[in-house]
């Protein structure tokens, strides 16, 4: 009888199955717990991250779900790491079909938080029972016993059944890599949390192998030379490279395609294979049609296996060509059809995005919250691509007859000194209070209240708040029209001449607002250099030099107390800008201008309009 060695990719092959994924509110130990598994496992190196990508590493959160397989006592556990952060939300929901239980990671002093709400909500509507993750417990305010309670109750209060609320729960600090299934425990590292998924998450795929292949994508991905790959779940019979497969929609509509390449995962790393069985989780490349949700199946009669639905776009914008004075000056790719290409691609894999390519002037790009798209265009910059974008705009719907909007849960924490210009702010942008809890200096309130009533309004949390506010939204449902929302917007102060910004100058202007340039920049006319604290519009000079005489006087040559400006980044911009106004984006700059650059333009426009 043939041996076959422990860690080979055989041995991979023929070992029981357990898929788990991680799911957990925005920066509550999730990417930090699978490192340290993948680590424990010996499959992860040190400084070696789930979240590899450059923006994931600069902002501390999971932007895309990512696949890992660890082996454990001869069992082969692959992971799922999810993000956090509600624009992303869709990502979870399709994640969650495909695996048969998730770690719920809560931080032990923060609790349970708007996202950790969605993403339970969408495990128990899917019968899966979770494992509770306690991390953090190290933190100095943390409160281990208080956030089980919590835990708990958020259970019962989304309809969990009794087999559902009876979850196991394991005490970790995550970036120790240590774990302990009670507090008072003595634990060096994760085998306490890696015993409890053998213990309480079935095998994947048992008895399955030998029925007729059926397997699904939850996710999808691009290769420049393999282009479009699947990331699919095998729940029955085995799928094979160089297999002539039927790919099915939901409504039973049916193709025929190839199987190229496949490879399933070992630690971080893909590992090419020539056979999935069922209950694993595979990267399938030769289906370049192929969606999330449809079923690869070995016969034309399969039944298709249910659908995934995924999430709608909430947020519009326009993507154009940059025509600025400065144009062309930083970036690679600035035509239209580069551009557009860009996108194509970018649809490829991007399942929450919609883009519009009717009109050749300005495509209508579609997503699912700010960060969505300001994720896109970070991506698209440093890549080289230069453009310009319209503000964001809220997408209605016209449900049986009526107008109707997308409104969301805002949970925010803050110290309690703060809350009442919060509620009347929010109150201003149609957001009715639902509950709040004071935690001896703290205030934890939550909010319902429109989209657009949220759009610009971060910028100004941060000032009224200090920068000690936490806020967290998560998108609930389309609603009726809200009616008219007042925002005391502050105007823009814009550059009437085209040159370098003096020192001088600023030290004036700042009295007048708030700047987003510093002195020596390059500025054009039509630029929008700040904001005006009163509120209207102003035009202005920032080249303007001092006036020299011949005259020496006590006083005149004081040094300039400048103010940082508020330096414009995409996320900023996309909040702050009017909606006359562009975003211009390049490799190396963020502005903000006029969509008419002269004065005289603008004001035909405002008479035209």
């Amino acid at each position: 009888m043939l041996e076959i060695a422990p860690g080979s990719p055989a041995f991979f092959n023929v070992m029981e199955i357990r898929n788990i994924a991680i799911i957990a509110h925005v920066d509550h130990g999730k990417t930090t717990l699978t490192d340290a598994l993948l680590r424990q496992t010996g499959v992860g190196e040190e400084g070696v991250s789930m979240d590899s990508n450059a923006l994931e590493q600069e902002r501390g959160i999971t932007i895309y779900s990512k696949n890992a397989a660890i082996e454990y006592k001869g069992t082969k556990i692959n992971i799922v790491d999810t993000p956090g952060h509600a624009d992303f939300g869709s990502e979870v929901e399709r994640v969650l079909r495909s695996i048969d239980s998730v770690l719920l990671v809560v931080d032990a002093q923060e609790g349970p938080m708007p996202q950790t709400r969605f993403v339970l909500k969408k495990s128990l509507e899917l019968g899966l029972k979770p494992m509770v993750v306690i991390n953090k417990i190290d933190k100095p305010a943390a409160d281990p016993a208080k956030a089980e309670e919590q835990v708990l109750e958020l259970f019962l209060e989304l309809g969990a059944n009794d087999e559902q609320s009876n979850f196991p729960v394991i005490y970790a600090i995550g970036r120790q890599g240590i774990a302990k299934k009670n507090l008072t425990d003595d634990s060096k590292d994760l085998t306490p949390l890696l015993d409890m998924i053998l213990e309480h998450v079935k095998p994947a795929g048992k008895d399955m192998e030998n029925l007729p292949l059926r397997a699904q994508p939850f996710n999808l991905g691009y290769d420049n030379f393999l282009g479009r790959l699947a990331i699919v779940r095998v729940y029955e019979g085995t799928l094979k490279t160089g297999q002539t497969v039927f790919v099915k929609k939901p409504n039973g509509e049916t193709r025929n395609g190839k199987v190229i390449k496949m490879f399933t995962f070992k630690g971080l790393q893909k590992e090419e294979s020539t056979e999935v069985r069922a209950g694993d989780i595979a990267l399938v490349a030769g289906l370049t049609d192929i969606f999330i949700g449809e079923t690869i199946a070995d016969s034309a009669d399969a039944a298709p296996l249910p659908a995934i639905a995924i999430d709608e776009p909430t947020i519009t914008l326009n993507f154009l060509v940059n025509n600025s004075p400065f144009a062309g000056r930083e970036g690679k790719y600035v035509t239209t059809r580069q551009i557009r290409e860009r996108l194509e691609k970018e649809l490829e894999i991007n399942v929450g995005l919609r883009v519009d390519f009717s009109d050749d002037t300005a495509y209508k790009v579609s997503g699912r919250g700010e960060l969505h798209i300001a994720i896109l265009l970070e991506n698209m910059r440093r890549e080289g691509y230069e453009m310009q974008v319209s503000q964001p705009q809220v997408i209605f719907q016209d449900i049986n007859g009526v107008k109707s909007e997308p409104f969301e849960e805002v949970t925010i924490d803050t110290p309690t000194e703060f809350q009442g210009a919060i509620i009347e702010r929010l109150g201003m942008r149609k957001f009715v209070m639902k509950d709040m809890q004071l935690h001896s200096e703290t205030a934890r309130i939550l909010f319902e209240g429109p989209t657009r009533g949220l759009l610009g309004y971060r910028n100004q949390f941060v000032l009224d708040t200090k920068g000690e506010g936490i806020l967290s939204s998560r998108f609930l449902e389309f609603r009726p029209y809200a009616g008219e929302i007042t925002k005391r917007a502050a105007g823009s102060m814009i550059s009437m001449v085209s040159g370098k910004t003096l020192g001088f100058s600023l030290a004036n202007l700042q009295d007048r607002g708030t700047l987003y340039i510093k002195p020596a920049e390059e500025v054009y006319e039509g630029m929008v250099i700040g904001n005006t604290s009163k509120g209207d519009e102003m035009s202005v000079n920032p080249t303007k030099g001092k006036q020299l005489t011949n005259m020496r006087a006590s006083g005149t040559d004081e040094a300039l107390n400048l103010v940082p400006p508020f330096t414009i980044t995409i996320e900023r911009g996309l909040e702050v800008m009017a909606d006359d106004e562009y975003l211009e984006i390049t490799p190396k700059s963020v502005r903000l201008r006029k969509q008419f650059l002269n004065e005289s333009a603008r004001i035909k426009a405002k008479n035209k309009a």
